[in-house]
């Protein structure tokens, strides 16, 4: 006999039909037993925990600092400017590739920016532009060159971080003779990117909260989210459903080093000038974040909801160790448990919520 499919169940063969007295009657009580269920299969449930676990700690430990204005605002500035680059970094390992390449992007469109307008003093709307240019040229070569070769996306973006530290290193010198260009911020691209509000929090926040919602627009409410999720499962029968999996993923490498550039800007503007060296730290903060998040590094599953939350929690520890008076050296020791824990738990979840459909199936065959 046919079987109705219940809500969040994994979509069976056939067309529907219609429900019997048997199993319409057997579905509210299988929806009152698999509510906590269907919470723990969820990609972001590891997250939440994890960012719960490590506020209250460091409440209790950090003392009542932590829990101040100022406290907040340390964590969330981190937590905003890791966001606006794991959030697309997020999408691109949903579709089960990386991008080292990021760190140098950020150093790199943060010196276009301060050259330009600093520099040479040309309108920062210029220099803005510019700098978001360099991010996406960037990007649109790791793309091609991964989507065309077939070489993984891990060494291509590897060689593309070197590549590119050198070249703004050896350009910045020869422009300037030095690593180091000031940029006075216009009033008005200081209020976009760079001003601190309350004299604490960084504009920031916002820009990460409306990169949030369009990920999240992108990823559950498109096609373009379904070809992601499709990509990072399987990529032949992507490809064989005939998905354009070369320009998704050229768009996703594309948007990860436009987040980059955009940090770039961000603290050229807040910190009145920009170095070469800058923006290195975003490399491996960001899969710390993302696979905190839920996101798993073979691709296919994750959430924007557990990539925002990864990144508080990284945040949190990544400030919060320094409230408690504790060497700082033990953050490191403290990411690195959460890591792997993460990769455990993302794991567990994974195999609960691929089984946890038939589970139920089965279940409403013999009601």
């Amino acid at each position: 006999m046919a079987t109705q499919t219940p809500q969040g169940a994994p979509p069976t063969s056939g067309g529907p039909t219609p429900p019997t007295a048997t199993n319409t009657l057997a579905l509210p009580s299988l929806s009152s037993k698999r509510s906590f269920g269907d919470l723990f299969r969820r990609p972001e449930t590891g997250a939440l925990v994890g960012t719960v676990t490590v506020f209250v700690f460091f409440a209790v430990f950090g003392g009542a600092q932590f829990l101040t204005t100022g406290g907040t605002a340390s964590w969330l500035n981190v937590a905003s400017e890791l966001a606006i680059v794991a959030l697309p970094v997020a999408l691109l390992m949903i579709a089960g590739e990386f991008d080292l390449s990021i760190g140098s992007v950020v150093a790199s469109s943060s010196i276009t920016l301060a050259i330009v307008s600093g520099f040479y003093g040309l309108p920062q709307i210029v220099g803005i532009i510019a700098a978001l240019a360099v991010g996406a040229v960037t990007g649109f070569i790791n793309g091609l060159i991964v989507s065309r070769t077939n070489v993984p996306s891990f060494i291509v973006t590897l060689a593309m971080q070197f590549a590119l530290a050198g070249l703004t290193l050896g350009l910045a010198r020869v422009i300037t003779g030095s690593t180091s260009v000031p940029l006075t911020p216009d009033p008005l691209f200081k209020a976009l990117f760079g001003t601190l509000i309350n004299g604490q929090f960084e504009v920031a926040i916002f820009w990460a909260i409306g990169i949030a919602v369009v990920v999240a627009w992108i990823l559950q409410m498109t096609r373009s989210g379904n070809w992601i999720f499709a990509i990072g499962g399987d990529v032949q029968s992507a490809r064989a459903a005939g998905i354009a999996v070369p320009k998704v993923k050229i768009a996703l490498f594309m948007s990860t080093a436009i987040g980059a550039s955009l940090v770039g800007i961000i603290q050229t503007m807040l910190y009145n000038g920009a170095q070469t060296g800058t923006g290195q730290s975003f490399v491996f903060n960001s899969i710390v974040a993302v696979v905190v998040g839920g996101v798993l590094l073979t691709g296919g599953y994750g959430s924007v909801i557990g990539v925002v939350l990864g990144c508080l929690t990284f945040a949190i520890v990544n400030q919060g160790i320094y409230y408690t008076g504790w060497n700082s050296d033990w953050a490191q020791l403290i990411l690195g448990v959460l890591l792997l824990v993460a990769v455990l738990m993302n794991n567990t979840f994974r195999r609960l919520a691929l089984t946890g459909g038939r589970g139920r199936t089965r279940t409403q065959k013999g009601a």
